[in-house]
């Protein structure tokens, strides 16, 4: 348990009456070994310090707020075990977790049986909208969609090369856009689209394969939907080819700060990232969440995109566990709809009945220094969880409070049971 760090916070907590079982128990669902451990741990690290600062705020409707913390390993059918523990066994009042959708789908079965709460902060495929998630990452329209338009609009891409680790969120963003291309124009025969195990490592072939469909003369331009520490070997294979951003522009949905700060970003400058947060967003509320942060970790720590989500999230569940006066899920859940927090890019966040947010769309060049240019940015975009791009997704629209669906259908005006299997 984290101890608080002012005398008046504590006396705080012992003075307040207690509304709550105390303490108020936050689960940590991020994978701190494996593959996804590069990109995971920061995320745990985010919610220890956003517990720390809620308890020096006087905690939680009277009681200390608690991180629990467990570590699925980048083990995806361990993700179900560990969300079973920190709801049953360690009777957690919230989880905030997962980054892969194959992770998050996983925990979603365990989640529904025991009414649990999750906030899944990282962008993914869509097509999905639990009673039991709140989804505060991208979803297509809000990542994928407007960098697809940057190519094309920008950067002239005419050729598409769609790279992505093997498992359900590339497969899934993949198909739709083909879609989207294919409404835009974009041949079949233009789109190249390969899909690589977690962890992949030897990258010439598909890099050379990529070099090669600009050999007649047009531009390409490469999707990536790659996760994990594969993409270290993909960028360095990049820069062994020579391949740079005015050769071949490179847009990556899973690739921020924290991933590059491993690598020398020196042959990777004007290669893009499509995000709804960068370090480099000019705001008072990054100035002071970016400060906190390198106060806490030490200066060569960076913030990311998914971490803003985290932030968003959990602020918002705080919001909401003070305004319904309880932690239960229903009641709290409710209490989520229509919850408003500013978001560090200068805007607002707004919880969607859907159970998405809205939010910006920023599009960022790479920078010798390992940070982002941002190139682009929108005003707040609303998430869609059922992408207008499929034909059997276009009809269905979740509404939560209004219809107690998460997947209805406007054609047969009825709710579709969701499955949670993948």
């Amino acid at each position: 348990m984290k101890t608080l760090t002012t005398s008046t916070a504590a006396l705080a907590l012992l003075a307040a009456p207690a509304l709550a079982d105390c303490p108020v128990k936050v689960g940590v669902l991020h994978s701190l070994s494996g593959t996804m451990a590069i990109s995971e741990t920061t995320l745990k690290d985010t919610v220890e310090m956003l517990v720390d600062q809620q308890n020096e705020k006087g905690g939680l409707l009277g009681c200390e707020v608690e991180a629990v913390v467990v570590d699925p390993a980048s083990d995806w059918p361990l993700f179900a075990e560990k969300a079973r523990e920190l709801i049953s066994d360690e009777g957690v009042d919230v989880i905030f977790g997962a980054w892969t959708s194959v992770s998050r789908k996983s925990a979603l079965p365990v989640l529904e049986e025991l009414n649990g709460l999750m906030f899944y902060p990282v962008q993914y495929e869509g097509e999905e909208s639990s009673k039991n998630v709140f989804y505060t990452g991208a979803a297509p329209n809000q990542q994928a969609i407007p960098a697809v338009d940057y190519f094309l609009e920008e950067l002239g891409v005419e050729r598409f090369a769609l790279l992505g680790t093997d498992y359900v969120y590339p497969r899934t963003t993949n198909n739709i856009l083909e879609a989207y291309l294919a409404s835009k124009g974009v041949a079949a025969e233009d789109i190249f689209v390969n899909y690589t195990p977690f962890g992949h490592s030897d990258w010439a072939t598909i890099v050379g394969d990529v070099v090669e469909m600009a050999e007649d003369g047009r531009q390409v331009g490469v999707i990536s939907t790659i996760n994990g520490d594969a993409n270290i070997g993909f960028y360095k294979e990049l820069a062994a080819s020579e391949v740079s951003a005015d050769d071949i522009p490179v847009v990556a949905f899973s690739v921020g700060e924290e991933e590059l700060s491993g690598l020398d970003t020196t042959d990777l400058v004007g290669h893009l990232a499509a995000w709804n947060y960068f370090q480099s967003a000019e705001s008072d509320a990054n100035e002071e969440f970016v400060a906190a942060w390198k106060a806490r970790m030490g200066e060569d720590r960076v913030t990311n995109d998914p971490m803003e989500a985290h932030y968003i999230g959990f602020n918002m569940w705080a919001n909401a566990v003070t305004e319904a006066g309880t932690t239960d899920v229903d009641a709290v859940r409710e209490a989520m709809y229509g919850q408003e927090f500013p978001n560090l890019t200068g805007g607002t966040a707004v919880m969607l009945p859907n159970h998405h947010l809205a939010k910006p769309v920023l599009i960022g060049e790479i920078t010798k220094d390992g940070q982002f240019d941002i190139v682009s940015q929108t005003e707040e975009v609303a998430g869609d969880a059922w992408t207008d791009h499929l034909p059997e997704s276009a009809k269905l629209t979740a509404d939560w409070p209004g219809l107690g669906c998460g997947m209805y259908d406007t054609e047969a005006g009825t709710c579709v049971q969701i499955q949670s299997n993948y």
